[in-house]
């Protein structure tokens, strides 16, 4: 790719043999910059950019403006990191851009933005680490094993889209290493006793309590809950279809497709479930087929996840781990890891086996067989070796 400059205002910058035009807009007091060279399809182009405080802050602009051109890897990093992320947008789900903007912009950029993309070694990437290893909350709390996984998980994406794309020679967060883990190492879940006390608590609101019910019995993601619609109901067949998810974006209630593929799926329902369900939407006023069955908030069912929890006196947990409360008692009850994982919408049976020491009891009721298995063959040995001496 060719890329040239045109000297168009009086006075100009020479850099790198290039000519740098950034002006002073007399009529705002700040400065601007405009440039024409030739895209990578060999058309003119011209851009203009103003607004600049000063005149050093204009030519770094155009710097990174020109070098990001030319997909030269000498740009900073802030400025390959727009180019990443203008290749990704129209790839990914508008919740997942948007979180993968956020940690980009707030743990990423302010440490590396400034710097040339080429020159960030893995020692930088590692004083990168150690700082957020260090870094602490206004409450005091350090960043979770999971949160700094997937922060790191992003710095290397970005490398690694430079070395696949771009000709980057090597991802620096790569040689590093990674920090954190990329699963958390305790699961809460609640027992089925645990729940039933808890939902009892929930019956003075029926919104409330149908949501919990059906995340427990389920297994459903959030997402997906406050998604369903009435349409999503077959209680002919007794069956729940999972086709989408409920995203809240930039104050807008968004439903996009589910979490992965795996996710579309279709669930069968236990006949009190059904019943329940069937009462609730005919209960609701007004609601048709296609329309939210569960028009409440993530924060609003946190909050009735609190007030349950003190009511009733069990453990906090999160959301989430209902979604493990279900697989423990699927796992109690003896269904095999392949089940469980086609009702979860789980890529593979590998997700479900995490899953395997939420209920320790199945360990000792391992050891218990062992142990009487153990028995039952000394016990036929020595009746065996008594027989023969007779």
């Amino acid at each position: 790719m060719h890329i040239y400059v045109c000297h168009i205002y009086s006075k100009s910058l020479l850099l790198g043999g290039l000519a740098l035009s950034a002006n002073k807009d007399a009529a705002r007091g700040t400065w601007k910059v405009y440039i024409r060279y030739i895209d990578w399809m060999g058309q003119k182009q011209i851009k203009t950019k103003r607004g600049f405080a000063t005149k050093k802050e204009a030519l770094a602009w155009e710097r990174d403006f020109l070098q990001s051109q030319s997909k030269d890897m000498n740009m900073s990093f802030k400025a390959f990191t727009n180019i990443y992320m203008n290749d990704m947008k129209p790839r990914l789900k508008e919740s997942t851009f948007v979180n993968k903007r956020y940690i980009i912009e707030t743990k990423i950029i302010p440490y590396f933005g400034s710097r040339s993309l080429a020159s960030i070694r893995a020692s930088d990437v590692i004083k990168w680490q150690n700082e957020l290893l260090e870094a602490r909350d206004e409450d005091g709390n350090a960043y979770s094993p999971t949160n700094l996984r997937t922060i790191q998980n992003q710095l290397s994406a970005i490398f690694n889209h430079a070395r696949r794309f771009y000709s980057l020679p090597i991802n620096p967060s790569e040689q590093a290493g990674k920090m954190g883990k990329q699963n958390a190492k305790e699961m809460y879940f609640w027992t089925q006793e645990e729940f039933l006390r808890f939902i009892a608590t929930m019956k003075v609101k029926p919104m409330s309590y149908y949501a919990f019910e059906v995340l427990y019995w389920t297994g459903i993601r959030e997402g997906e809950l406050l998604a369903l619609t009435p349409n999503d109901f077959n209680f002919a067949s007794k069956q729940l279809i999972i086709n989408k998810t409920y995203q809240r974006i930039g104050q807008k209630d968004m439903i996009t497709d589910p979490k992965t593929e795996q996710s579309n799926r279709t669930i069968s329902l236990p006949d009190f479930l059904c019943e329940e369900m069937e009462d609730f939407i005919a209960s609701l006023y007004g609601i048709k087929p296609n329309m939210r069955i569960f028009t409440v908030t993530k924060s609003y069912l946190h909050r009735e996840m609190d007030r349950g929890c003190k009511e009733s006196g069990v453990k906090r947990i999160r959301i989430h781990d209902l979604r493990h409360s279900h697989v423990a008692h699927l796992i109690e009850l003896g269904f095999s890891p392949v089940a469980i994982a086609e009702r979860l919408g789980h890529k593979g049976i590998s997700i479900t086996y995490m899953y395997a020491h939420l209920y320790p009891s199945k360990q000792y009721e391992l050891a218990d067989k062992l142990s009487e298995d153990r028995a039952r063959a000394n016990e036929e040995l020595d009746v065996g070796g008594a027989d023969k001496n007779v």
